[in-house]
């Protein structure tokens, strides 16, 4: 590759500095330009090379990650991977990081951190691939399975019988905590009830579900198994596990389940919207939002067939347009909106 991805390392364990740029240096598109312990020494450097990715620490002396992040979604935007310690404070400074423009979180134990990365070396690098195709401008304004090892696809495509319960499905990677937050502070009270897979590490997704749950109108919650899907209500599925959509009589509930990576991913979108494919047809609405690869455009294709509505958000809007693309590539989509219109569209559910 004639231009490398320009990575700086900014974390205060010397171990964590080493090992993580001797793996991303091991592959041959990624060049770690230097690994410093803290903020201050990473500005310094940056005052002569700016990287195109910053790999990132949250707690370190002088100066804290998020404080950093700030400053640099401030003065000059720049795709940042966290990767932090897993504890309680620490995942709700991670969401906050994600809120504020990181673009992915890889999760370090406090024990065994070499093995660790070492073993998570494919996570990293993919993260860091993935974050230089960000664009993280926009933020300011394993074995491939596919979903029928979770469910089987519908026997045919006719659409259910039209209820009064309306279900709303979203599917998000990359770049969709903002959009998501985006979206649903704009929602009223009174909203179609929403079940929504957003790819986010297991143990994070409670903390991000309490975030939005304190911005919005509506009550948003990590789902549960067999909670009801109610108006003025957000299920996000927790990290970890897969999420389906099951009707009963008129009303809608979920299932959280176990079960194999779906696309690399557990939660799955395809396993979501498969699911909303066959439990509610044509009483659906899905929406493919900003995210890397695949997964949903097959999910959000059959529940097309089988009579619902289905939107992706537009390339402009989105931090990376992959899931969208792929989704209008192949049929899925009814209608391409801007971030800002999918609220509204939502809302047209009613």
């Amino acid at each position: 590759m004639s231009n490398p991805i320009k990575v700086m390392v900014v974390d205060d364990s010397a171990v964590v500095r080493q090992v993580v740029s001797a793996l991303l240096n091991a592959d041959p598109t990624i060049d770690v330009i230097c690994a410093v312990a803290d903020p201050l020494l990473a500005m310094v450097r940056m005052k002569t090379q700016w990287p195109d990715v910053i790999v990132l620490d949250i707690e370190m002396p002088r100066m804290d990650g998020l404080t950093f992040l700030r400053q640099i979604m401030r003065e000059r935007p720049t795709p940042v991977v966290i990767c932090s310690t897993l504890t309680e404070a620490g995942t709700k400074t991670s969401i906050e990081a994600l809120a504020a423009g990181a673009v992915a979180i890889i999760t370090k134990p406090k024990l065994g951190l070499k093995q660790f990365l070492n073993d998570s070396s494919n996570d990293l690098i993919s993260a860091v691939k993935v974050a230089a195709r960000a664009n993280v401008k926009r933020l300011l304004v394993i074995e491939k399975y596919n979903a029928d090892v979770i469910l089987p696809p519908a026997s045919g495509h006719s659409a259910m019988l039209k209820t009064t319960e309306r279900v709303v499905a979203i599917g998000t990677s990359t770049g969709g905590t903002q959009a998501l937050e985006r979206v649903l502070v704009t929602l009223p009270r009174v909203s179609p009830g929403l079940v929504i897979v957003q790819h986010m590490p297991e143990k994070f997704t409670a903390e991000f579900a309490a975030r939005l749950n304190t911005l919005c109108q509506i009550t948003v919650k990590e789902a549960q198994h067999n909670d009801r899907v109610i108006q003025g209500q957000a299920l996000i599925a927790p990290g970890g596990k897969h999420m389906l959509l099951r009707r009963n009589g008129a009303q809608y509930f979920v299932d959280v389940v176990d079960g194999p990576l779906v696309n690399r991913h557990r939660p799955s979108v395809d396993v979501l919207f498969r699911s909303v494919a066959k439990g509610a047809g044509a009483n659906a609405l899905g929406v493919i939002m900003t995210g890397m690869g695949d997964d949903g455009a097959a999910g959000l294709l059959e529940m097309r067939k089988a009579g619902a509505h289905t939107l992706a958000q537009d390339e402009d809007s989105c931090v990376v347009y992959g899931m969208p693309k792929e989704a209008v590539k192949r049929g899925a989509v009814e209608k391409t909106v801007p971030l800002s219109a999918i609220g509204r569209e939502i809302m047209l559910q009613l």
